[in-house]
């Protein structure tokens, strides 16, 4: 089983803000999420690429395109937006590339971990011929778009069937995760738990992830 990581998510961040609380988490997370929507593929539209420049974190990123067929082009703008930042990690959505493959070996060249994202609705079977081809499989425990929504039980039997055909992969879970929801996704076999409103929301948010990562390890 690979390494448990905790990935707090930042969706269209208030950038007078953000870096003070990406201070006060720094030393608790292992990847901060950034959610990148463009109101095609999912009915929402987040600041693109330009957001990079504006954050000053030493937590690695692992950067989620819910884009409709990005182009080499547009994933390099990511990759070239800020360099003082160090990406883990770039995952799109097998749904939104024609040629997924073709996409993720872009960004493998790139020296960057490429990740496939499946939606709820999505069987793993799609994705089974591309999995020699990705870091990190990321599982929708909700339709992309919208923070806050209720979590889909449903679509953690994918995390469990991947973790019996891939035992070293890192699976991640992102939608509706808190230390309830979380202890099921770990329990399934994902490994990696994006949460955005749990700990954002939060008093303190130091202490969300604490309790998170005491849920899952």
């Amino acid at each position: 089983m690979p390494k448990i990581k905790i990935v707090p998510a930042i969706l269209s961040p208030n950038f007078k803000t953000i870096n003070k609380d990406l201070k006060e988490i720094e030393p608790y997370s292992d990847l901060l999420q950034v959610d990148i929507m463009d109101n095609i593929f999912v009915p929402n539209k987040t600041p693109q690429a330009e957001q990079l420049k504006s954050l000053d974190t030493k937590i690695p990123l692992d950067i989620h395109l819910m884009v409709k067929e990005p182009s080499h082009n547009y994933i390099m703008s990511f990759i070239n937006a800020n360099p003082e930042l160090k990406i883990n990690n770039i995952t799109v959505h097998y749904e939104a590339c024609s040629n997924i493959e073709k996409t993720l070996k872009f960004i493998k060249k790139n020296n960057i971990k490429a990740g496939v994202a499946i939606n709820p609705k999505t069987p793993l079977e799609k994705i089974k011929n591309i999995l020699d081809k990705a870091d990190i499989v990321l599982i929708m425990t909700v339709e992309p778009g919208f923070s806050g929504q209720g979590f889909i039980k449903e679509a953690l039997s994918k995390a469990t069937e991947l973790r019996r055909l891939k035992p070293d992969m890192d699976i991640e879970v992102d939608g509706g995760i808190n230390d309830d929801t979380a202890a099921l996704a770990a329990k399934a076999g994902a490994n990696m738990f994006v949460a955005n409103s749990y700990i954002f929301k939060a008093k303190d948010k130091a202490k969300a992830i604490k309790k998170l990562r005491a849920a899952v390890e």
